[in-house]
């Protein structure tokens, strides 16, 4: 092992900056697949004629499929579609997609948790669906979403690890050029990627029981 070596300015900042394009894939694809996923569950939650449908079997199909299958699909197939995308978006549209679909069944689930009495009784009240959903419904399903949401979240943001794949400059493909000079730098550098990993998904892992907190 050669620590001081593997800690060298020049590695640490290379690592550092694959770190920050995996902080960077993963906040740009939390963001859309939160924002699709959440319409998707809703739209499925509300059983919108031909729309729910067609969109559950587009979930099924999307959760039964390898994630590096959908990564790389968006590099090496999207292509002959005519949409060509560097391993950047390759990257965010494959996890999107995949996440999305993981997303709307938790927006769905929390939906569906809700007891009908309540909706029942927004409706009674005079409110109209959209009412209920907005005012009743999605404030306590969002609560209980919190939990499975940050997990999500986190495995989302390991999972960037498999753009590596397709060649994406993120942080697991620079380690690897790093312990390509010496097989001594192999545990220093997988160490502090572990670390690194780690502090981040532990901060999140945080915010949510703070937020759970709040919110019981």
């Amino acid at each position: 092992m050669d620590f001081a070596g593997a800690y060298s300015g020049e590695f640490l900042a290379f690592l550092l900056q694959g770190f920050l394009i995996t902080l960077k894939i993963a906040l740009i694809s939390i963001v859309l697949s939160f924002t699709f996923g959440c319409l998707i569950g809703i739209v499925r939650y509300s059983k919108v004629p031909v729309l729910s449908p067609v969109l559950a079997f587009i979930v099924e199909i999307l959760r039964n499929l390898p994630l590096l299958l959908i990564i790389l699909f968006s590099r090496f197939a999207l292509p002959d579609f005519g949409i060509k995308l560097g391993p950047e978006g390759a990257a965010i549209v494959a996890l999107t997609v995949f996440e999305m679909a993981m997303i709307s069944e938790i927006v769905r689930g929390g939906l569906g948790s809700i007891p009908k009495g309540q909706i029942e009784a927004g409706r009674s009240s005079g409110l109209t669906y959209i009412q209920t959903l907005r005012y009743i419904v999605l404030p306590q399903g969002l609560r209980r979403m919190v939990p499975p949401m940050v997990s999500q979240f986190i495995s989302l943001l390991k999972d960037t690890s498999l753009a590596t794949a397709i060649s994406l400059a993120e942080l697991m493909h620079n380690a690897q050029i790093v312990i390509g000079h010496s097989y001594n730098y192999s545990i220093p550098i997988l160490l502090l990627c572990a670390v690194l990993y780690f502090v981040v998904n532990f901060v999140l892992s945080m915010v949510s029981r703070r937020l759970e907190s709040k919110t019981a």
